[in-house]
């Protein structure tokens, strides 16, 4: 009896101790904003793409735009020891009910009862999304909320569950708007005031530099007197200085009497203004306010090569410059958020700022809504890379809240794709579908194409292990079996032995003659191929100049990935010398859209048939954060979210490297020479595999030999590995 009494007293001190300790933990979060997810997202990325201008005239999407839900239910159920006074803060027209019981008016201040209650707010709003903020001692707004665009009883705080009736209820979106002033239709990125660093007199203005490519505001200090103000804006100092075929510009009417400060009211990307003022208008100065996404870099890159590292250096600005609201695909244009683009600025940020909220905001804005009636961005394979996109944001991170909470988003939008196959069971242009692949002359979307074929094997293989996280088995076996048939069927179809490669396209019942790199080097990393057809593959595709070239940094992010994946960072490197390095010894400050070594001069500066209509500042330019990261320091999950990693170095020819690869909680950190390795991690368990021509030796751990000069090494937490080795002489002569 005595020992069940004291069990009794440890389980009261226990409940007391876990009640106090969960209040403690609630006051101490903040509040924040909440609104029906993918909302905010939506709108918020309807509001940015359309302020893309040409020539000072509108240029919106072509592509269908979804809107948010204007009323929504709000809900979550408390028990509070002692009442609590509530502020709360809504965008919209609203009501606040306890218990079922409505408050009078439209109050800012409650009482919230002691004891077990149930908080629910109806909020309408045609304007801005419908959204709210409460912020109590304990009583807060935060993603635990329950929402739904339907008027249903309210069931549970699992997540999505359904009622009789078949109401879908979601857990509440949410970002970090954590100040009842700074509400969801506020919302802006930072700025910061920028000067140019030369100015020089062009014919009848002035031209300012403001150093490098940038995006911002530009701002017309002390501006007076009576007459117009023409600002041409170039990401070169050729586009500024033409009046007549720059891509973006300013007229602005003045009527100051006395000096006044105007700001232009869009953003712009730029590096020169040329400014032209109107006689009798005189203006004090000229400066910037440079606009920005508030995000830290956390992972980083450093070699013996300074020409790498710059390459670095200029990838990098590339990549926040692009990086906004969303992952956009260029500052100039399109300042649109493509799938294709922001599935490898995904996979630039994870081995850069590791930001899962632009990750999550740009796949939300992306997908949109139901009912599916294109593909995304009408692009057949842009609507693959979502998928792919999804399942690297898994790996990466481990997050599962994510998937649960969209996956109907993801079945509805893979059955418009499976609904589209043709009658042998194979995706193929429809009407109203944009095959794009890539920027490439002749190439061929005739028929039933190689690369889409794979895209979709791919997703399927998303699909399955999504449809397992979010609890659908039947749905985790059928895309199981229909990937596996789609993976039979293009090497029934597509593998050509004489060839050794994967043909581009299947038309009028035949293969056709054209091998393009494009499915080749996306089966090699997806590691589709065997041993045997992956060195077929790098002979007769990847290192062979008569398979036409890729002239994209788009597509050489994927095709030098391949090489990487076959152990080619030697003649990768030499690579984005030449590539990258060839930009920067044309004057880039960013990194293009496209670049063709050919071309000289202006011609550089051209395409779409216009005079300037490249983009200078292209998100898919960065790819080297991602082959120098993944590829070289040599680090990836094995597991999702880095339970399991591996780390494997590969110095490509450079004398030495180090860096950091972020992770959901902390990083991994290595320095490579050759002769010694570094490695530290911050959590779960790494295995470090690195080649040596002689016996290696440890400080820490048990160092294992894999096979012939091969060797493993597992990396615990928190423990700094030194490992003294002799590197095998890499192959740099291709």
């Amino acid at each position: 009896m005595r020992n069940r009494f004291l069990n009794f007293k440890k389980l009261v001190v226990f409940i007391v101790l876990f009640s106090s300790s969960f209040m403690n933990a609630q006051e101490n979060k903040p509040a924040t904003w909440i609104w029906y997810p993918g909302d905010f997202e939506i709108n918020l990325a309807n509001q940015m793409q359309n302020r893309r201008t040409d020539r000072g005239s509108f240029f919106p999407v072509f592509w269908k735009m979804d809107t948010f839900y204007n009323l929504i239910d709000f809900h979550k159920d408390f028990n509070l020891t002692s009442p609590e006074e509530v502020a709360i803060a809504v965008e919209g027209t609203y009501n606040i009910k306890i218990d079922g019981q409505a408050l009078f008016g439209f109050p800012k201040k409650f009482t919230m009862p002691a004891g077990k209650h149930k908080l629910s707010l109806k909020v309408y709003n045609q304007v801005s999304v419908p959204a709210i903020f409460i912020n109590g001692k304990t009583v807060k707004s935060d993603n635990t909320w329950l929402v739904t665009f339907e008027d249903k009883e309210w069931i549970d705080e699992t997540g999505k569950t359904s009622d009789q009736s078949g109401t879908t209820w979601l857990l509440a979106g949410s970002w970090n708007l954590n100040d009842a002033n700074n509400s969801p239709s506020k919302f802006a990125l930072p700025v910061k005031k920028m000067d140019a660093v030369s100015v020089v007199k062009s014919d009848d203005g002035s031209l300012y530099d403001f150093g490098k490519e940038t995006f911002g505001f530009i701002k017309l200090n002390a501006l007076q007197g009576k007459g117009t103000v023409n600002i041409y804006y170039g990401e070169s100092k050729e586009e500024a200085l033409s009046k007549d075929n720059c891509m973006t510009l300013d007229y602005i009417e003045v009527d100051n009497a006395s000096p006044k400060d105007q700001t232009m009211a869009l953003s712009k990307a730029f590096r020169y203004v040329q400014i032209v003022p109107s006689s009798g208008v005189t203006i004090g100065s000229v400066n910037m306010l440079y606009e920005y996404a508030d995000v830290k870099d956390q992972g980083g890159f450093r070699c013996s090569d300074n020409q790498i590292n710059e390459i670095y250096d200029v990838a990098k600005y590339t990549f926040h410059l692009n990086t906004r609201e969303f992952f956009i695909d260029g500052i100039k244009r399109d300042r649109w958020v493509w799938s294709g683009d922001a599935y490898q600025s995904y996979l630039m940020n994870y081995y850069l700022t590791n930001d899962s909220p632009t990750v999550e905001r740009t796949l939300l804005a992306l997908r949109g809504k139901d009912p599916v009636t294109a593909h995304i961005n009408t692009i057949m394979d842009y609507t693959f890379y979502w998928f792919l996109g999804i399942y690297d944001y898994y790996q990466y991170t481990g997050d599962t809240t994510f998937i649960k909470q969209f996956y109907p988003r993801m079945q509805s939008l893979m059955e418009y794709c499976l609904s589209r196959r043709n009658e042998n069971g194979m995706m193929q242009g429809m009407s109203g579908d944009w095959i794009f692949i890539d920027w490439a002359d002749g190439l061929s979307k005739k028929g039933e194409v190689s690369f889409e074929q794979l895209l979709l094997a791919r997703s399927l293989e998303a699909m399955t292990t999504c449809a397992k996280i979010a609890g659908d088995d039947a749905g985790s076996v059928k895309y199981k079996d229909l990937g596996a048939q789609m993976k039979t069927k293009i090497f029934d179809k597509y593998w050509n032995p004489e060839k050794g490669a994967l043909v581009h396209s299947f038309v009028d019942g035949k293969q056709t003659e054209n091998v393009t790199r494009y499915a080749n080097m996306f089966a090699i990393f997806f590691d589709y191929f065997s041993e045997a057809q992956k060195q077929q593959v790098k002979s007769s595709v990847l290192l062979n100049d008569k398979i036409q070239k890729i002239t994209t940094p788009y597509m050489r992010f994927y095709e030098l990935e391949s090489l990487c994946a076959m152990g080619e960072q030697g003649y990768v490197l030499k690579q984005m010398k030449d590539y990258w390095g060839g930009m920067l010894n044309l004057g880039a400050t960013t990194f293009w859209e496209e670049y063709n070594p050919n071309k000289k001069g202006a011609e550089h500066l051209a395409m779409y048939g216009r005079e300037f209509g490249k983009s200078l500042c292209h998100a898919w330019g960065a790819s080297p954060i991602y082959l120098l990261g993944k590829y070289y320091l040599g680090v990836k999950p094995l597991k999702p979210g880095y339970s399991e990693y591996e780390i494997k170095p590969n110095l490509g020819g450079l004398e030495w490297m180090e860096g950091k690869v972020p992770t959901p909680k902390g990083e991994v950190s290595v320095y490579c020479s050759t002769k010694e390795i570094k490695v530290k991690a911050s959590e779960g368990e790494g295995k470090l595999v690195f080649e040596s021509q002689s016996k290696p030796k440890t400080n820490s751990g048990t160092i294992t030999e894999l096979a012939k000069n091969k060797y493993q090494l597992t990396v615990q937490p928190n423990v700094d590995y030194q490992i003294s080795y002799k590197a095998l002489k890499n192959d740099t002569k291709k």
